[in-house]
């Protein structure tokens, strides 16, 4: 089974059979992909399963449904003191009714140990390319996952290329959304990658500044500093991009976010990616040529063990990014 643990998904408020969670192939989300999404993990801890900055994950979800206009308060007035569009049209969750929704999956699923998905996503009421024609839907679905990246990566590292594909340029696609489209762009990334013998790929923005991974955020550490890519430079705000910076910083580790030029990737002294999926993982080489030694640093190394060590609840919570489940 592709998908281990998932016997039950969450859709618009009730529970359906794996089997049966199914969509129309007239979906307007299949045909010009109206989607938001969102990819969390729940860790099984030393005091039982948590969720990982579950209301942020949340939040974000709404933020990038709220972009493409999805949410309740984007319908319009139409100017006689309604509005534009029936109410069906758009979502009305809060943060928390996503929240629960997500831990009764887990619940539902009897896991302990899982990715979570959830996706809002436009039906299949109607084709062409306003979306206002189309019902949105909310599913959540959980299961078990393993490291995204590989099972050694976390202390080997991974090898990998600068894409000849860029990321998004400003005001075309919203990089600070987690859009379905916008992964068209990650799986050109992806693909190149794969083909060329590498594990991931690292894209450029349209200025030529290092962006980020085909699903994961980038850090470098040059000379006792961590630098990132700031949000200008196409990359979406990710939740353990803002955790690293958070960790490093309690360390006393300077973190800076500047444009970054792709010839630093190669004499970086270490270079990492972090995502929900990735967790953190090192690279040990960019384009052939060895990061530092080719291996994990001590920098990566450090963050790394305070991350699990607080995903893993073997450390005071003092962030309060861990949810029980149970």
């Amino acid at each position: 089974m592709p998908f281990p643990g998932c016997k039950k998904i969450w859709l618009d408020g009730e529970f359906v059979d794996f089997e049966d969670a199914k969509i129309h192939l007239l979906s307007h989300v299949i045909h010009y992909g109206t989607g938001v999404f969102e990819g969390e993990r729940c860790y099984n801890t030393e005091k039982g399963a948590a969720v990982f900055r579950l209301k942020d994950h949340s939040q974000r979800l709404l933020n990038s449904a709220r972009i493409y206009r999805m949410t309740s308060e984007c319908n319009p007035p139409d100017g006689k003191g309604g509005r534009m569009f029936p109410d069906d049209m758009f979502i009305d969750y809060t943060v928390a009714d996503i929240n629960e929704a997500s831990l009764a999956t887990i619940r539902e699923n009897e896991l302990d140990n899982c990715y979570i998905r959830p996706l809002v996503f436009r039906g299949d009421e109607a084709l062409g390319v306003n979306p206002f024609t189309c019902k949105p839907h909310v599913m959540i679905a959980v299961w078990e996952w393993g490291k995204y990246l590989g099972p050694e990566a976390l202390e080997k590292g991974v090898d990998v290329q600068v894409s000849t594909w860029t990321r998004m340029a400003p005001n075309t696609f919203p990089a600070m959304a987690k859009s379905c489209a916008n992964y068209m762009n990650s799986q050109l990334v992806k693909m190149e990658a794969i083909i060329n013998g590498f594990v991931e790929g690292i894209a450029c923005d349209v200025y030529g500044y290092v962006s980020e991974g085909s699903g994961e955020n980038l850090f470098l550490v040059k000379d006792g500093r961590l630098l990132t890519p700031p949000l200008g430079a196409s990359v979406l705000p990710g939740i353990t991009r803002n955790s690293v910076i958070t960790i490093a910083e309690d360390m006393g580790i300077q973190v800076v976010e500047q444009l970054i030029p792709r010839e630093m990737l190669y004499l970086a002294d270490e270079v990492f990616f972090t995502g929900s999926a990735a967790e953190i993982t090192p690279i040990a080489s960019v384009d052939h040529i060895p990061v530092g030694k080719g291996s994990r640093g001590e920098i990566t190394k450090a963050l790394q063990e305070r991350f699990f060590d607080i995903v893993e609840a073997r450390v005071e919570d003092k962030y309060g990014w861990l949810t029980f489940v149970y």
